[in-house]
């Protein structure tokens, strides 16, 4: 995973100091090559070793080696920046903003692929292709989202139990079986309410799989398969959006993957997409 990427997913679940280093180098990558440690260390005023085992934390031998990656990143990936930012800069504030949403959308849904490998996603699609009812449950906004992906499992022949209610959701475990998957929609995985259905789908022997964004929370923390979500601005409105966007493009890829991965499926959805035409021109 590039240096960059991890640092802003992970910043998250780091200390007061660990986040004022990381800051400084998502904001000042490009220049990051004139700095020693220590005036690294200098400018943020912190010790120098805060900035050696940040280094360390992220696999590295040390700062030198951070500073490297990060320069090898920035010349691969950066080279074109200044060009792409010209017609924003050059332009009015529409065709500013305009810009800027384009581009850090694209970043946090690249963000959010690399923090889902195929391994967890290809794992993810078994455990949904081969299970007996999927239950689907989010509360608010994230209700949204569980309802939409809930019926397009639906179109794929797969027995979802939809609830955006927790106490209609924990009177319907009573239906679950061993196999059967529970996804849980929920931004902050902070939710007592589904922790602890949660924990009752795994005590009727389902398996829970998370979507959450990529911090430390108790509902990833205990599922049995998460799925993250990587959105980060110092907008809260703009980061909101890039949250909604990262989600619907990782969802979009597990349905992709569940098309492909049963011909069946595949086949299901071709002829459930009929009747639904078929409905709405009669």
């Amino acid at each position: 995973m590039p240096p960059l990427v991890k640092i802003r997913s992970e910043r998250d679940q780091m200390s007061a100091i660990e986040r004022r280093i990381a800051d400084f180098i998502l904001d000042n990558a490009h220049l990051l090559r004139d700095y020693s440690s220590q005036q690294l260390a200098s400018a943020l005023g912190i010790s120098q070793s805060s900035v050696v085992k940040f280094s360390q934390k992220f696999g590295f031998r040390g700062y030198p080696d951070l500073k490297y990656s990060i320069g090898q990143a920035v010349a691969r990936n950066g080279a074109d920046a200044p060009a792409q930012a010209a017609p924003a800069a050059d332009g009015d504030e529409y065709t500013r903003l305009e810009e800027s949403l384009r581009r850090s959308k694209a970043a946090a849904e690249e963000e959010t692929r690399l923090l889902n490998p195929r391994e967890g996603m290809e794992r993810i699609v078994g455990l949904v292709d081969g299970a007996g009812k999927v239950f689907v449950c989010g509360l608010g906004d994230d209700g949204l989202f569980a309802r939409e992906f809930g019926m397009r499992l639906s179109l794929l022949g797969v027995l979802t139990v939809h609830h955006s209610d927790p106490i209609l959701m924990m009177a319907n475990l009573s239906a679950a079986r061993p196999g059967d998957v529970l996804l849980v929609f929920s931004e902050f995985g902070q939710l007592p309410q589904l922790s602890q259905i949660s924990r009752q789908f795994q005590a009727c022997e389902g398996k829970v799989v998370s979507i959450t964004r990529h911090t430390a929370n108790p509902l990833r923390a205990h599922a049995d398969a998460a799925l993250v979500v990587s959105a980060h601005d110092s907008s809260p409105h703009i980061e909101a959006l890039l949250y909604r966007s990262s989600l619907q493009y990782l969802l979009d890829f597990l349905f992709v993957l569940l098309c492909q991965a049963n011909p069946d499926r595949h086949r299901q959805l071709g002829i459930n997409l009929e009747r639904i035409r078929h409905l709405l021109d009669t």
